[in-house]
Order: structure tokens, then sequence, then C-alpha cells
């Protein structure tokens, strides 16, 4: 069940929607995300789901791994967990890795709350053959982690990035 104390889960929903702008033109969302992180880049071309992941975290005062904008950075990040609401979860995929927080489990995949998941910001499902880990932030307690559900699970996925 979320849990209301998880500051970073209640502030990631509430961007669902935000999205890339096709094109020359940038999401000045995204673009102010960046300039806050001290990015040396300021497009929404560029892969963003570590941008969303840092954003998320420093705007509720979490700490940033030293090279936040990789998704395999997070895996250096707190401490791990099992797949828990809100816990920070990381792919591998073709060329690199994908990051995102966790917001329900099946026997074989996660849904997750994360950035550039279909070009915008939105809940997805990932096969956990790709879980690479999951992470949770040093000093908060360790959380339950999620059961496993039925993999027909009760809403269909959004987008799986």
């Amino acid at each position: 069940m979320p849990d209301s104390a998880l500051a970073w889960m209640a502030y990631a929903l509430s961007l669902t929607g935000v999205r890339e702008i096709p094109g020359p033109k940038n999401n000045p969302v995204i673009v102010a995300w960046l300039r806050r992180l001290k990015a040396w880049w300021s497009d929404d071309e560029t892969p963003w789901c570590g941008t969303f992941v840092a954003h998320v975290a420093r705007s509720v005062g979490l700490p940033l791994p030293r090279h936040w904008y990789r998704a395999k950075a997070w895996l250096d990040w707190g401490v791990p967990c099992a797949p828990a609401y809100g816990a920070l979860c990381v792919l591998d995929r073709q060329g690199g890795g994908h990051v995102f927080f966790v917001t329900r489990a099946s026997r074989g995949f996660l849904w997750g709350i994360g950035g550039n998941q279909g070009n915008r910001v939105c809940e997805a499902k990932f096969s956990r053959d790709r879980v690479l880990g999951c992470r949770w932030p040093v000093g908060v307690p360790l959380p339950q982690p999620l059961p496993a559900g039925e993999d027909g699970a009760d809403r269909p996925s959004e987008v799986e990035a």
C-alpha cells in the first residue's frame, strides 16, 4: 500500500504528464530541472529518466549519486532493498539503463513512475527480468516488499520503456 510519508512518491506522482516537446523545441519544465541539477545539456531529447529521479530526490532533500544522469549510477545510491512501493528501481536496457520509482508488482512485472517513459512522466510496466536492483534512501526505515500480485494485473500499463 502507498505510504503517504514518502514525500518523493507524492512529488513524483504529481509530475505525471510532463512530456517532451517533439522537434527542436524543449519542454521548459524539463529544461528547468536540468538547470537546477547543473547539467551541461539543456534539451529534452537526451534520455532524461535519471534527470527525473534526480529532480524528485533533490526536491525532497534526498542526496544524489555523483553521476545522477546515468540510470545505472543509481545502483550505488541508498541501500539495497526488495521491490517495494517507493523503491528506486534500475533496469538494464540495450544501450544503457532505466531508472524509476516502484508503484506496484506482480510475479513477472514491476510498475513504476518515471521520466522518459514513452517521452513523458507516467506509470509504466517492466519485466522483472530486466531489474538490476532496487534501492532505498539511507536513513529511511526499509519498507515491506510489495506482494507479487497476479500477472494479469488490474490495469494495463501505459508504456513499457
